[in-house]
């Protein structure tokens, strides 16, 4: 009977905050919505940044899980750089050839695949229409078995093209809008550098992405023996991509590798390496770095935001306690404890902070509906970060309301009938 009691007080409490919080917002609404401004600013702010972060973070994983997290790239330069970058100690070295890809696939016993690629600009033709500035990329075998992809038509190089270097190749969804107006290019001719290769697939569409520069989509896959007769590999970027056997952790794969290539390039125990072993792993922790720096400046900037909110609301409620004295009186007088006051204007306070919380919440919906629609970048609001918004603002409230409402619980039940509003 007495649990029964207490919840139907509960609801009673309930029901007359719900009732005093629209009465209070609905008779002053421009100093309500001023006030809630500042919640609403500061909640769009927070959440903004943990929903772009979040997003950005995605995409990482997605992008770090298509080039393989299991992956070492051999190359001439670090990935690792900065303002103090030593690059007078990387700038004659020599860069990756096939002779290391060979010496690699013999020796490593760590290795799953390798694969050695490099990408050129060149220019592109189909009938009258022509591509100054197309990145073309030049591959070995075991590319399709490292690189995460999918075909939308067609199929892909062959062992035997590979070997060969025929004048064959594999484009991404982007080429095809701007050569052949979305039109089945397969089977088809363009010209890359003035030489005619044949389409023989089409990369299925992947998005822009925070990993990786240039995606499939922008791309022409040619085999590296057709690109040794349009450049020169001592003046191009090649790189070497080595995918581990799985289970093998990715550090013991590069102290394999940097002994063999040491020997293959009879280097002397005391002599420096002249080649970069890199992984995705050093350009994510550089990205988390920028990532936190990001998130503080958003609970900074979000914090100013809602700290002036808070100052609104508690002003809100002070004034709404002084309005409403007389009745706070005659509530005492018949019987209401001062917990029942207490959580009354608290509730209130709560419902304020809340409300300008939702509408942040709304507003950062709405964005990443049209930034997704608009962009190529797909961004989402995510229910945890939903969750978080709704925790803040309610905390908001409770620390902004808890002064007024312990004010108003303390009154002299007498004194407060008696003071005219």
């Amino acid at each position: 009977m007495k649990a029964l009691k207490s919840a139907v007080i509960l609801v009673k409490l309930i029901r007359e905050s719900l009732v005093f919080a629209y009465n209070a917002i609905w008779a002053n609404k421009m100093r309500t919505f001023l006030s809630l401004l500042g919640v609403t600013i500061g909640i769009f702010a927070i959440i903004t940044v943990f929903t772009i972060l979040d997003s950005l973070e995605k995409n990482v994983r997605e992008s770090i899980q298509s080039l393989g997290d299991n992956v070492v790239y051999v190359d001439k330069w670090p990935w690792i750089g900065g303002m103090d970058f030593p690059w007078w100690k990387y700038i004659n070295r020599p860069q990756p050839n096939l002779d290391d890809l060979e010496v690699i696939r013999e020796n490593s016993k760590l290795a799953e695949a390798a694969s050695f690629f490099l990408n050129y600009r060149a220019s592109v033709k189909y009938s009258d229409r022509t591509k100054p500035d197309i990145y073309v990329t030049a591959v070995s075998s075991d590319f399709e078995r490292i690189r995460v992809f999918d075909l939308e038509k067609g199929r892909y190089l062959s062992p035997f093209e590979l070997n060969a270097g025929r004048n064959v190749a594999v484009i991404g969804s982007t080429i095809v809008d701007d050569l052949f107006d979305g039109n089945d290019p397969v089977g088809k001719f363009i010209k890359v550098k003035g030489r005619k290769v044949q389409i023989i697939g089409v990369f299925k569409k992947e998005g822009k992405s925070a990993m990786v520069e240039n995606s499939l989509d922008d791309a022409i896959v040619v085999p590296i023996g057709f690109a040794k007769t349009q450049i020169d590999f001592r003046r191009t970027g090649a790189s070497i991509m080595i995918k581990s056997v799985e289970g093998i952790a990715v550090d013991d794969l590069i102290d394999e590798l940097k002994g063999i290539l040491r020997s293959a390039h009879r280097l002397k125990p005391l002599d420096e390496d002249n080649f970069s072993l890199n992984e995705l792993s050093m350009i994510k922790q550089q990205v988390d770095g920028i990532f936190k720096m990001i998130d503080l400046a958003g609970w900074i900037i979000g914090g100013f935001s809602i700290l002036v909110g808070g100052f609104g609301i508690a002003n809100i409620m002070f004034v709404s306690v002084k309005e409403r004295t007389s009745i706070i009186g005659i509530q005492k007088a018949l019987g209401a404890k001062n917990y029942f006051i207490l959580l009354q204007f608290l509730y209130e306070s709560v419902i304020l902070s809340v409300l300008g919380g939702t509408i942040g919440l709304l507003l950062i919906f709405f964005m990443t509906v049209l930034v997704s629609n608009v962009t190529e970048f797909s961004i989402s609001l995510s229910g945890g970060n939903v969750v978080l918004g709704i925790t803040i603002s309610a905390v908001i409230g409770i620390i902004s309301g808890f002064a007024p409402a312990w004010s108003a619980s303390k009154l002299s039940p007498v004194e407060a009938i008696n003071t005219k509003a």
